[in-house]
């Protein structure tokens, strides 16, 4: 994805949240209901371990489920062409920058692996300029997606804050 691309609109998704393949139904719909407090759209490259329709998936959204932006794709390549032309970071407990290294726009794209195996190399490698990881001490392999998820958005939401603060 190009550096150089339009400013956002103002009514468009403060972040595009990618799922690839999701595993389990209650990380999904919690990232659906982050996902609707900060005005991010989710995005799901299927196929999916559950039907969206599972009452697991909306119990865990609650009855903010109805407002969520949420848009399918039946694979990768699927996504990458419809996805609006911005920045895409890809989240991985093997990258080697953290997310404290990255500062995020309006708009962005953050891509989250399955809840077992992450993103598929082919995807995306440990070494890539945009895979970004959040730290952890070495006792935990990695955090739940839902607490991942909401880490990021929540850290792009206080700069986004910071960043329009600060041009005033």
């Amino acid at each position: 994805m190009s550096e150089q691309t339009p400013p956002p609109h103002p009514a468009d998704p403060v972040a595009h949240v990618v799922l690839y393949q999701p595993e389990i139904p209650q990380n999904t719909g919690n990232i659906g209901r982050t996902c609707v407090a900060v005005g991010a759209k989710l995005w799901i490259v299927r196929p999916a371990s559950f039907d969206f329709s599972d009452k697991r998936v909306r119990r865990a959204g609650l009855d903010y489920w109805k407002h969520l932006d949420l848009q399918a794709v039946d694979q990768w390549s699927d996504l990458v062409d419809a996805l609006p032309p911005r920045r895409m970071f890809f989240f991985s407990r093997f990258a080697t920058r953290s997310i404290w290294d990255e500062h995020f726009q309006h708009g962005d794209s953050f891509v989250f692996g399955r809840e077992t195996s992450g993103l598929p190399r082919e995807i995306v490698g440990p070494d890539h300029p945009h895979a970004l990881r959040v730290p952890t001490t070495g006792n935990v392999r990695s955090l739940n997606l839902a607490t991942t998820v909401g880490i990021v958005l929540m850290e792009q939401q206080r700069q986004l804050i910071a960043g329009s603060s600060s041009a005033r």
